[in-house]
């Protein structure tokens, strides 16, 4: 496989061009080749003294900057001549509103890549639908070549694939791991602060690709169980610590034998997970490279999968508790009556000590829990405690992108999402003022703001339809 890899990367430096392009922080996007020469005759002019020449210069340069805004403006409306190629059309708003994402405060530091790399401690059809602008892996194959060379690549990737799962053997070239460090929120203070958002090889990608909601089914659970009398809700939202780098590949191939996947499959799993070379990618700094044994990396095409049937034996014992989970996303529903919380709090104990033996870590400083009560006299609560440490109770907490209140209204959700749809409607307003088609400002305005508003919550959580089974 790796020899493979290697011609595949010879015959793309053989055929494509490298050029060093030096852009400057004040240059205006429309510039030109023929700008510049003029700028350079009109100043040539102006130290000269000749105020004829520099006449002359200035009608010139003044002509080559209108045609440049002409020529620069033709080509940002190609960006929007389909609506169906939306990276072109985002390139084309990109360039008119002059947006730039926040740079990482930590591209500069060199040690950096170092710690975090520490801490995280049918083929042709795939390869014809590989997205051709995906970041390249540790081996630096584009997905362009392997989409424009599917008919060549695809029967000596289907022997190679085919070889691995007999020998449950994955090539070693393909194991490899880039870890790009993503902040989790704005205000980075510790390292685990970085979600690790692992590169690897496209080829991988294709490899291993050859619900119901779970924000109806919470809301569906309590209000019905509120509707009766004496009752009232206790909603855990469970944070796991790094859920995905702290699996063990061989407990998890132990449940895929149970759900009855075949041997060979399960060992060419194991054989992914384990001994795999990772480093870590910052702007220019890349780190030295370590050997993994545990986790599953994120970005992976099956590590959702995976997670998801490491927990499938996790649920509820009791059939007043109910446990829905999207991925690592776990939530625990306490439908309480009379005021007697004991299968509850067992339920919580019993699913600490499912993490312990899962080598899955709860981060109870970031577990939230939630009450809810319509009763007119409330009793006093005591917090719950997970391995000796207490749960904060909130008014309010954000699931899967909905914020969810002790009220059940949509409050803070709306006033949330009035405050994303603002935001964007500035860029709307650029738009706008370079004079677009209105379709294309249609289009815009369904992607970004109508499509914030109405999916994340008000339409889909309070389905009538919606439905869920215990566990």
């Amino acid at each position: 496989m790796c020899s493979v890899t290697s011609y595949i990367s010879k015959c793309i430096e053989d055929v494509t061009v490298s050029k060093d392009i030096t852009m400057r922080a004040n240059q205006k996007p429309w510039m030109s080749r023929e700008v510049r020469k003029l700028l350079k005759i009109r100043n040539a002019a102006f130290r000269s003294g000749d105020k004829a020449s520099l006449r002359v210069a200035r009608v010139n340069l003044s002509r080559a900057v209108r045609r440049a805004k002409r020529d620069y403006g033709q080509r940002i409306n190609e960006h929007f001549n389909s609506i169906r190629d939306t990276r072109r059309m985002w390139q084309g708003i990109q360039a008119i509103t002059d947006y730039k994402p926040n740079q990482r405060s930590s591209d500069g530091d060199p040690s950096l890549p170092d710690e975090l790399n520490d801490f995280f401690a049918d083929v042709r059809r795939t390869l014809s639908r590989v997205n051709p602008h995906k970041a390249a892996g540790p081996d630096l194959i584009s997905g362009r070549v392997l989409r424009e060379c599917a008919d060549q690549l695809a029967d000596v990737l289907t022997d190679i694939f085919n070889i691995s799962l007999s020998q449950s053997s994955v090539p070693a070239c393909l194991e490899s791991t880039i870890i790009v460090p993503v902040p989790k929120k704005s205000s980075v203070t510790c390292l685990n602060d970085y979600r690790p958002v692992a590169l690897t090889p496209i080829i991988m990608k294709c490899f291993e690709r050859s619900t119901e909601d779970a924000i109806s089914s919470a809301l569906h659970l309590t209000l019905t169980h509120l509707d009766k009398r004496d009752t009232y809700v206790r909603m855990l939202f469970i944070d796991f610590s790094s859920a995905f780098n702290t699996i063990i590949p061989q407990k998890l191939i132990v449940k895929l034998s149970g759900l009855g996947i075949n041997t060979t499959l399960c060992n060419w799993i194991l054989d992914f997970l384990t001994e795999r070379p990772q480093s870590v990618q910052i702007g220019c700094n890349t780190s030295s490279t370590i050997t993994l044994s545990t986790g599953v990396p994120q970005g992976c095409v099956l590590s959702p999968l995976l997670f998801t049937l490491l927990t499938h034996d996790c649920r509820a014992a009791h059939n007043t508790n109910h446990i829905i989970k999207f991925v690592d996303d776990t939530t625990v529903l306490g439908l309480i009556s009379g005021n007697d919380e004991s299968a509850y709090r067992e339920e919580v104990k019993r699913l600490s000590d499912w993490c312990r033996d899962n080598n899955l870590s709860l981060d109870v400083d970031k577990t939230k829990e939630i009450i809810v009560d319509f009763r007119r006299t409330h009793p006093a609560r005591l917090p719950l405690s997970i391995n000796g440490s207490a749960v904060e109770i909130v008014r309010t907490t954000k699931f899967l992108g909905v914020h969810i209140t002790e009220e059940l209204t949509w409050t803070d959700n709306t006033t949330s999402l009035t405050k994303k749809a603002q935001q964007r409607l500035y860029f709307l307003q650029r738009l706008k003022r370079a004079s677009l088609h209105p379709s294309i400002l249609i289009t815009f305005y369904r992607g970004t703001i109508e499509s914030a508003v109405l999916l994340p919550g008000t339409a889909t959580a309070m389905h009538p339809t919606a439905s869920a089974c215990r566990g």
